[in-house]
């Protein structure tokens, strides 16, 4: 509601946001609660005090396990620091906010920080859907299981894991290589690739 509320031009809601989230926050004492918070001072500081409270609100949110949220942060930092024309700097923070949302498929917000990279002077290209250096090590293995006709609770008993999280990072490699299913990990992954499933 703070940044919407900047973005709309409505400072008075943002500001009456802040201040509602402020105790609240407060009295949490979490990692969590109180990034978002720094954040949201950061949103409506001036100049000379923004900063800090960006500065803040990414310490606090590294100690917590809400990564989208610690993305957000380096990308409203990034901004900042774009328009402040320290271009360096925002690289820094927009590269970090553009490779998390990447990884994590928040495509729009993923293209907000590229747009930001590409207004400091940087090229930050889209992934391409053939890399497979981007999968993990699981991931690749599960891939490759995928691939060589392996079922979910296969590949799970081989990998003395549950089904569920098989089907979880599937997902995820689906997303990364930019493909919508186990028939063209084929065409990605390649023959040389093929792993052989449980049994054969």
């Amino acid at each position: 509601m703070i940044e919407a509320g900047i973005r709309s031009g409505d400072r008075e809601a943002a500001t009456a946001a802040l201040a509602a989230f402020a105790p609240l926050a407060e009295a949490s004492g979490t990692h969590m609660a109180l990034g978002f918070l720094a954040r949201g001072r950061a949103l409506l500081a001036d100049e000379d005090h923004a900063e800090a409270e960006y500065q803040q609100s990414i310490d606090h949110l590294k100690q917590s396990r809400v990564v989208p949220a610690l993305a957000r942060s380096h990308l409203l930092y990034g901004e900042w620091l774009r328009r402040q024309r320290r271009r360096r700097d925002a690289r820094e923070q927009l590269h970090a906010a553009w490779e998390t949302f990447e990884t994590l498929g928040m495509e729009a917000f993923a293209e907000r920080a590229r747009a930001e990279l590409l207004a400091t002077g940087e090229h930050a290209r889209k992934r391409d859907a053939n890399a497979r250096e981007v999968l993990t090590p699981q991931e690749a293995q599960i891939a490759r299981l995928a691939r060589a006709g392996a079922s979910n609770q296969e590949i799970a008993a081989r990998l003395f894991i549950s089904a569920s999280t098989v089907e979880y990072h599937l997902r995820k490699v689906f997303r990364k290589l930019g493909i919508t299913g186990r028939v063209q990990l084929g065409q990605v992954l390649g023959e040389q690739n093929a792993v052989a499933a449980p049994g054969d």
